[in-house]
């Protein structure tokens, strides 16, 4: 990746300030609090790239634009710099419809913080795991599409990921309550603004469900499950293959489609 094309957009990133969502914090932490002090120089020593790689894309949900379009994105590489502990140069695709674009970006950390207590899953089955610590990571992402490509732009906006800390204190992606009702982990909350008409439009994409979206859009309680309202906004394969178990729609689904 050439760092030097992402000058520009760790500018932007530099001039925003991640600002927490009290009431999305609640219910992406199932209502277990944070500690006040931000802990960013006591983990800038530790890498955090490996959070936003982990999760297989088909299980990645976004939208984009009032009308919840179904938009899917995929960080194909995530670099730590070897310059700024806080900063993680970033290349990815992003797909709306048929439309696939490439971008790179920069996530730049603003607040670590530590939980008040920790989570060991259910039947407390990480307890003996050797988990040291445990919290959230708040981020600014600066996004930019490749400018000569149809229907390009910009993402930004705040990035929540839940971490761990292990025994052999490496970070590591916090699934200890994967198969909790309403998971959810790595939550870009933001917007995409288009290069060539200047219009904004919410976009937001998580692991597993969607955050900040429509109260009617995700009807599912153990699983994501967008409503019959939105199926032509890109959701029927999805519904397809999970529901009515197609296999045409599930081959979709599992399409490597970055490549």
């Amino acid at each position: 990746m050439n760092r030097l094309t992402l000058f520009i957009p760790l500018l932007l990133a530099n001039f925003l300030f991640a600002q927490p969502n009290d009431e999305f914090l609640t219910e992406f932490l199932f209502g277990n609090e944070l500690k006040l002090q931000n802990e960013l120089g006591k983990y800038n020593q530790f890498d955090f790239s490996g959070l936003w790689t982990k999760t297989e894309n088909y299980l990645i949900f976004g939208v984009i634009g009032q009308d919840h379009q179904r938009i899917r994105m995929k960080l194909i590489s995530v670099e730590k710099s070897p310059i700024n502990e806080n900063v993680y140069f970033v290349y990815g695709k992003s797909k709306v419809k048929e439309i696939i674009c490439d971008f790179k970006g920069v996530i730049t950390l603003s607040q670590i913080r530590e939980t008040k207590e920790l989570q060991y899953g259910i039947d407390d089955e990480y307890a003996d795991k050797g988990v040291k610590s445990q919290g959230v990571l708040m981020a600014n992402y600066v996004f930019w599409e490749s400018f000569d490509q149809a229907h390009s732009g910009i993402f930004q906006g705040i990035l929540y990921s839940k971490w761990y800390l292990n025994s052999d204190s490496n970070i590591k992606y916090d699934d200890i309550l994967q198969f909790a009702d309403g998971y959810s982990n790595n939550a870009f909350i933001g917007t995409w603004k288009s290069y060539s008409t200047g219009i904004e439009k919410i976009c937001n994409w998580a692991d597993f469900r969607v955050p900040m979206a429509n109260s009617d859009f995700d009807i599912g309680v153990g699983d994501f499950a967008p409503s019959e309202k939105y199926w032509d906004k890109g959701w029927e394969t999805y519904l397809r293959a999970w529901s009515l178990g197609d296999k045409k729609a599930e081959s979709e689904e599992f399409k490597i489609w970055w490549q």
